[in-house]
């Protein structure tokens, strides 16, 4: 249903923003090889039985691509 309903809202989006198809089983391998393949910086994932909230959580995880150059900048 999130799904539909983003669909729905971004149905006259700008160029960029895209909708992902859900996906379902054990992709995350695969799905991050094919991230760092694509020149990405990395991943965001939440655990799929975790309800979406605003801000910080602890069911959000944050896999990053090494070998991106965001990983060599200094803050």
């Amino acid at each position: 249903m999130r799904k539909a309903n983003l669909e729905h809202l971004l149905a006259r989006r700008p160029d960029g923003i895209t909708v992902a198809p859900f996906e379902g089983g054990e992709i995350g391998p695969d799905l991050f090889r094919a991230a760092c393949r694509m020149g990405l910086e990395g991943l965001v994932s939440k655990h799929r039985d975790r309800p979406y909230r605003g801000g910080r959580q602890k069911f959000w995880i944050k896999v990053k691509n090494r070998s991106h150059p965001a990983m060599e900048r200094e803050l």
